[in-house]
């Protein structure tokens, strides 16, 4: 493979993934499994979705924030350090 060519392969790898990511807007879909919203423990970009500033998934500004929620199995939230199943300031 000639350097042009490697350079057109990694520019169209840079621009699919690029693309897939902007696809992701709006909420995560619901789990397949009985699940439940968990707020206060995603990372920073990884919840599935809605905030006090944002209503779609991926968007949290920090790890941890408050009103930043993903999907756990059902039962599951109440188990884990400084989780909730409401919203939390910050």
């Amino acid at each position: 493979m000639n350097s042009s060519t490697a350079f057109i392969a990694s520019a169209l790898v840079a621009a699919v993934s690029i693309a897939s990511a902007a696809a992701q807007t709006g909420p995560a879909p619901v789990p397949t499994y009985k699940s439940e919203k968990c707020f206060g423990i995603a990372k920073m970009g990884k919840n599935d979705c809605q905030t006090a500033a944002s209503s779609c998934a991926g968007t949290s500004k920090k790890d941890a924030q408050g009103d930043a929620w993903v999907y756990v199995a059902a039962g599951t939230c109440n188990k884990i350090v400084g989780a909730s199943n409401t919203p939390k300031k910050g």
